[in-house]
């Protein structure tokens, strides 16, 4: 396969631009494709203060790379594109889309017209996902073997982690996994020296105001405010005056009725997306009401799909009773948990919509935000198996289309020919890449395992990292999400597409209409 820098050669000065797009993409590869695999390596990032991350989490590197090419930012689009679609696969999507690049090029440099490649690429990674998709196994259900080996491969073997997944996993249940709008790796939360464990219900982010100890709270209704709860504010001109200063008072006696019907509704958790006025956090210690404030959007919304709670904006507090009463939720347990500094929300037995929260521990800081990547990666391969089903993993279904995709090459008219066939050199480089980090030589390996699966009839066929003999990849527990591999492909295509059929690179001016220097 064509890898590395492409020279510009002695009359090719019009690929000038192609070949420097071509070598940023190569670098931000390299910067990850070292941790492809089971022997893949780490990543030291080192910020500008000394904070230090050592991950081989693709997303998490890309992320944090000062980079300045534009063709390199389009290529972290796609870990981004499918961190935000799957959660997992985002260093097998990187590298993918850099050996198209590459193979793209070569095709180019050689004669080749940009849109007939592009073409050709287009229709070689439509029939390569629909050949994935024919092979696709679905999951029978939360027990079937593929799937926790799934979550296996995608925990890299920390089997600690892979536990809690599955745990949270069978609580959630098929029907909720399988829901859109639920994100299992949204479930996970690192804290350090914490111990792991999976809590049916929520753990807020934010450590509540004055508490001493632990506190528990039983059957109590829950207040979610969109808002700061403070008394309405006037202009101070208007304080000013004899009548201003009578309405400010005013406003602050009806502030303290509205807490006091908060109260009598058997209020006992207030959360707040801002702040607190001190005469409430005064009222709300006097009366034993928990107060969190500055909490996320996000998660307010959380907390109310689980109580059943209506986020409402301040003047909501203007409410009788009754309506009050409306758009309160409710917890069986509300506890604060000393140890962790963390706020506790137990969900209603039975609730229709089960929450889980999975805590992921360690000794420092570094390693807890690690082994929560883990964990995230774990979960969301473990739903990706749920909702699409699972292929062998480690570039052995990838291995198999390419060779289906040569033969598909051979009924192909026209230059677009040469699209399909780079498309088919470029599947090959995720195995190849695990092999190379594996420390063997990837052209013969290759060779062996696909002489394997022609023999065997089956696309499970690998290359044993540790041995460096053919073995069955799914008898061997290396399974992988089928959507993992296919929406993978799919954003990999378009970046390298779009990096193909790039002609000129032109800085454009600046908003206010001067030209840029």
């Amino acid at each position: 396969m064509s890898q590395g820098q492409q020279p510009v050669r002695e009359g090719e000065e019009r690929y000038a631009t192609l070949l420097n797009n071509s070598n940023a993409v190569r670098a931000i590869t390299s910067a990850v494709e070292g941790t492809l695999g089971p022997k893949g390596l780490d990543v030291m990032l080192v910020g500008t203060r000394g904070e230090v991350i050592i991950t081989n989490d693709g997303v998490t590197i890309l992320d944090r790379i000062d980079v300045s090419h534009p063709a390199a930012s389009l290529l972290i689009q796609v870990a981004r594109s499918q961190q935000r679609k799957v959660g997992d696969g985002t260093t097998s999507a990187t590298v993918l889309a850099g050996a198209l690049v590459q193979e793209g090029v070569a095709q180019i440099v050689k004669g080749v017209p940009a849109s007939k490649v592009v073409s050709g690429m287009q229709e070689g990674i439509e029939f390569a996902i629909e050949s994935m998709e024919r092979r696709t196994r679905m999951i029978t259900g939360l027990k079937d073997p593929l799937l926790e080996k799934t979550a296996y491969v995608a925990g890299r073997e920390r089997r600690d982690i892979v536990k809690l997944v599955m745990e949270a996993a069978l609580k959630v249940g098929m029907e909720r996994l399988k829901d859109p709008t639920f994100n299992l790796a949204d479930c996970v939360i690192a804290i350090e020296k914490a111990n792991n464990e999976v809590f049916e219900g929520l753990l807020l982010r934010q450590k509540p105001m004055h508490v001493l100890g632990n506190i528990v709270l039983m059957d109590i209704r829950v207040f979610v405010l969109q808002d700061a709860l403070e008394p309405e504010s006037l202009d101070e001109e208007i304080l000013t005056t004899e009548a201003g200063f009578a309405r400010y008072m005013e406003l602050r006696e009806q502030f303290g009725r509205e807490l006091m019907n908060l109260s009598h509704l058997g209020v006992g958790v207030i959360l707040l997306e801002r702040g607190i006025h001190p005469d409430a956090e005064q009222f709300c210690l006097d009366h034993g009401i928990l107060v969190v404030q500055r909490i996320s959007r996000m998660d307010l919304s959380r907390v109310c799909e689980m109580t059943g709670a209506v986020p409402v904006r301040r003047t909501a507090l203007h409410k009788d009773p009754e309506q009050l009463q409306r758009i309160l939720g409710s917890s069986p347990r509300v506890a604060y948990d000393d140890e962790l500094e963390r706020v506790r929300m137990q969900a209603q037995e039975g609730s229709q919509e089960p929450f889980v929260t999975i805590v992921v521990g360690a000794s420092t800081a570094e390693i807890v935000g690690e082994s929560a990547r883990i964990a995230g990666d774990a979960a969301s391969a473990l739903q990706a198996a749920v909702s699409g089903g699972v292929l062998p993993g480690g570039g052995t279904t990838e291995l198999a289309v390419s060779y289906e995709l040569e033969r598909h090459r051979e009924i192909v008219t026209g230059m677009e020919a040469y699209g399909v066939a780079a498309v088919a050199a470029a599947l090959r480089k995720p195995m190849s890449q695990i092999l190379l980090n594996a420390g063997y030589n990837p052209l013969e390996k290759l060779e062996e395992a696909r002489a394997a699966q022609i023999a065997e009839n089956s696309d499970s066929m690998g290359i044993d990292c540790d041995t460096g003999l053919v073995i069955d990849y799914e008898l061997a527990g290396i399974i992988d999400p089928a959507l993992v591999k296919s929406h993978g492909l799919k954003a990999a295509g378009e970046v390298a597409t779009a990096v193909l059929r790039i002609h000129n690179v032109i800085k454009m001016r600046e908003e206010d209409g001067r030209l840029n220097d």
